[in-house]
This record gives structure tokens, sequence and C-alpha cells, in this order.
């Protein structure tokens, strides 16, 4: 059965002249209906549905202006093109405020209209079509790319490339080209934390030659943009992956310059450590024996783990020459909190270093376990990334931004971990005294599947406190999470498909930095 034909509508009061135009729009599979006048166009208009609709501006009775105006309060979605011999700025804008798609400027020629007509009737399959290609052209390459050794730079570059072909992908429906994409990713995320088990503990006996970690952050990134009489802002959005960060960077665009730089959250991949390192510039081992009072791993409530975040801002600044620094830091978690702050942005310009750390994307993860609603709204991935980009184009953190780019201030934007969902269970065995966590647990001779988890014997050569006999740590790959024995399978529905973090799955472990700088 063929396709029906795209239908074109054209009103000129010069039609005659234009049949050129039309049979070559008509020998390329278009059917044209030409009318000489605004009225007849605006009547068939009604009857009859259009593809697309060619609006001549200049024609006696009812103008082209006039004419677009009338069609799309009959049908807003209808493409319109509006033809003309002006190429005056005041007019271009008329037409664009009455939400013309295309402009084009006569004396026309056939292949020009016909580029017009297709982008707008065929263009998202066409580019469909070749996303499709292009698509399946990265997908061998990145597959053959997996099968060599990677350094970390690499797997940099490899999650950034396969998180930016995802946003893509979701852009188009294409249920197997999702499904082979899932795949590929649950694939990296194997090797992934293999790379990790062996690298990880070279990184914390070389810190001169390792990669970017979360210890990194303000010596790398704050410091070097702190200048006189110059504010700079730090914020940390509590579990905020890279994709995430593209789905709300068309918010900043418009304010910022971005040059994004991609770094490993210290392990285990969750607040308590990754947070408190990058306040601190140390390893949680390090925390543990400098500063043994503020360092809370036991601590039962997590916000109590990372109550000394001052303290070790201050701490951290002090030891890299900025002692009597003046700084500012405040913590976001409730809404009254942030219009506290969106009133008194103003107030902090000069202050060489604010800080903030916005904890909405992490309540939300840890708020969709418990609510249905959040759970239908934020099925997946993607679903997450879409609740996010609502949220923030209106939320008062953007407002907030929009100030400090105002106040021609640079900006931070960080976090201290990324989320993955936990699809798959796996049984993990402990004593009573073990972390509760679902991604990674500390306690005494702790023990799990091979194939599921890091298990890591020696604390110390992670970077992590070894404060106790046998104490050892266990950490989930991929999407795994842990489940103790006891109610299994009460415990393994519960939390199934619930996103959590601490584990080593790249969303977890490889974190945007982004500097942005006013435009």
């Amino acid at each position: 059965m063929s396709e029906a034909k795209k239908q074109v509508l054209w009103a000129d009061d010069e039609i005659d002249l234009l049949r050129p135009h039309i049979l070559y729009l008509e020998g390329r599979g278009y059917e044209v209906t030409a009318v000489p006048n605004g009225e007849d166009a605006l009547s068939l208009f009604k009857e009859k549905n259009f593809d697309v609709v060619l609006l001549d501006e200049m024609m006696p009775g009812l103008g082209g202006i006039e004419t677009l105006r009338a069609i799309k309060e009959i049908d807003a979605a209808c493409p319109v093109v509006l033809i003309t011999k002006s190429e005056e700025e005041s007019l271009m804008e008329e037409a664009i405020g009455k939400r013309i798609q295309d402009y084009l400027v006569k004396p026309v020629h056939p292949s020009q209209v016909l580029l017009t007509v297709k982008r707008l009737t065929e263009g998202t399959r066409i580019q469909e079509g070749q996303f499709t290609r292009d698509y399946v052209s990265e997908f061998n390459r990145l597959q053959q790319k997996r099968m060599d050794p990677l350094d970390e730079k690499e797997w940099r570059e490899l999650y950034q490339k396969v998180s930016d072909l995802e946003l893509e992908l979701y852009n188009i429906e294409d249920s197997g080209l999702r499904q082979a994409h899932f795949d590929m990713k649950r694939e990296m995320n194997r090797d992934f934390s293999r790379f990790l088990e062996k690298e990880y503990p070279k990184w914390i006996a070389n810190p001169e030659t390792r990669p970017t970690l979360s210890t990194d952050i303000v010596p790398r990134f704050v410091l070097p943009n702190l200048k006189e009489g110059h504010t700079v802002y730090l914020i940390v959005m509590d579990c905020m992956r890279y994709d995430q960060w593209l789905s709300i960077q068309e918010y900043l665009d418009p304010l910022f310059r971005s040059e994004v730089h991609l770094y490993y959250s210290v392990m285990p991949s969750a607040t308590p450590y990754s947070r408190n390192a990058i306040f601190s510039g140390l390893t949680p081992k390090e925390m543990a024996e400098q500063y043994p009072k503020w360092w809370g791993e036991n601590t039962n409530e997590e916000r109590g783990r990372n109550r000394h975040e001052t303290e070790f801002l201050e701490a951290q600044l002090a030891r890299h020459g900025h002692k009597d620094m003046n700084f500012k830091y405040q913590k976001v978690y409730h809404p009254d909190e942030e219009a506290a702050v969106k009133r008194q942005i103003t107030t902090y310009e000069g202050i060489p270093l604010v800080t903030f750390v916005f904890n909405f994307l992490d309540l939300l993860t840890h708020g969709r376990s418990e609510s249905r609603v959040l759970r239908e709204l934020a099925p997946d991935e993607a679903g997450f990334r879409s609740l996010l980009n609502s949220w923030f184009s209106h939320s008062v953190l953007r407002e907030i931004m929009k100030s400090m780019a105002e106040q021609n201030a640079t900006v931070i934007l960080t976090t201290d971990h990324g989320a993955v969902q936990a699809r798959r269970s796996s049984l993990v065995y402990g004593n009573r005294e073990t972390s509760t966590n679902l991604r990674h647990k500390h306690g005494v001779n702790l023990r799990g599947e091979d194939k599921d988890a890091i298990l890591i014997r020696d604390p110390e050569t992670w970077g992590l406190p070894n404060d106790f006999l046998n104490k050892n740590y266990i950490l989930a790959r991929e999407d795994f999470y842990f489940v103790y024995p006891t109610n299994f399978h009460e415990y393994e529905r519960l939390y199934r498909n619930s996103f959590q973090h601490g584990g080593a799955a790249m969303e977890e472990v490889i974190l945007p930095c982004v500097v942005l700088n006013p435009r």
C-alpha cells in the first residue's frame, strides 16, 4: 500500500507564474492545491487537512499575515511558510511572533521551496533515519573500543559518549535501539567495575598521577578561579548524574559558557564519603585519622555524617593558604531555605567563596522508593531526566543562578555522586552491626557473590578507615543491590528498580564538574 501524498496549500496572487514551482513539487511526490488569495486559502483550510501552507505576504483582500493568524486559530500545529518580497526586519519579527515555521524572500527557486516543504513535512522521519544509521555505526565503534583495555581517560570519554547518545536516542521511537543501548551499557558497567577494582587502589597509593577525584574539586576547580573582588559560587547538587546535567544544560546555556569536566567519586560513591571528600580534600581514611570528631561513618542518620562540612572546608582552605578567607556555606533542603537564598543572593556579591549544597535530587531519588506517584512520573532513567528538567525549568535554583550570572560570578556546578537504577538483587551476608545501604556496606566479615560485588578486605588500600578488627567493605557492581537472606523475597521486591548509590557503576562514579562563566 503506497503512502498518502503530503498535502501542500499554496496561496499567491501571482500563482500562475509559480506553475514551474508547483510542477517541481508534484514531481517530488507532493499534492499541491494552489489558490490566488487568502480568502480561498482559508476556506479550503477549513474543509481539508493540509500538511504545510505557503502564503504570499502581499495579497489583495486578506493578506498573508492576516491569513496566517486565521490559520493558526484553526490549527496552531500546522506549519506555515511566509513568502515575501520584503526583507524588512520588522515584518520578519511580526511573522515570527505569529508562529510561522519559515520565511522565504522572493524570488524563490523551486529547489528552495522543496527543501523547506520537505524539512517541515518529513524532517523528523529523515532525521530519525539518519540518526539510526549514525547510531548503528557509532554503536559498532563503541563495542569495538570496549574490546581494548581502557585507561581512566578513555573510560570517561566512553561514558560521556554513551550518555550523549542516550539522550539523542530517546528523541526517537525505536525500542530495538534502546534495548541494544541498555544491553551495551550493562556490559560496559561490568567491565568498568573490574577496571575500578584493579585501578582504584593504585590511585589511592599514587595521588600525584591519579585522575581527578572528589578530593581534588576545590584545589583544581574552585581555588584557581578565586580573584580579588570576585565571587565564586560552588554548587553541589547531591546525586546528579552526567546525563542529568545534560538535561538541564539548555536552561543555563543562555546565561553561561560551560566547560564540562568529568571526574571520579571516591569510593563508596555515597554522600558520607564523597561529599565530605569534596569539602575536606581528604580521603575517608585521612578524615578519620586527622579529624576523628568530624568523621561519622557509623552515625545512623545520614545527614549527621555530613554535619561538619563547614569545618572541613575551612580546614582545606587553610591548608591551601586561605586561612583567613571569608567564605559562606549553606545547605538547602526545603523550599523556604531556597526562597531565603533567592532573597539574599545579591548580598553575597563580593564574598570570595559561597558554597551551596542542594538536596532536591537526592531527596527525589530516595522519595521515589516510597512514593507510587513518583515511580509513575519517573519509571526509568529517561523519566527521571524528564522530571528533573521540568523541576529545574521552574525552580528557585534556576532563578538563583540567573542572579549569579548578573553578578558576573563564576559558578562551579558539581555533585558528590550519581545513582543507578537497581534492577537485580544479590545475596549478602553480615552481622547485625553491618551498615544498611543497598549498594555498599561496611562491617565484619562481609560476604557476597564475586560476580555481583567488589569485596574490599583491606580498607586502607581503598583510602577507607580500618578502625576495628576484621572490618571490610562490599560494593555492588553493575545494577545489583544487596539483600540479606532473611525475608529475601520481600526486600527484593521492595527495592527492585529503585535508584541507589554507593556502588561501582559508571553512573554513580563518573561525575560532572562544570565551570560556568557568564556570557
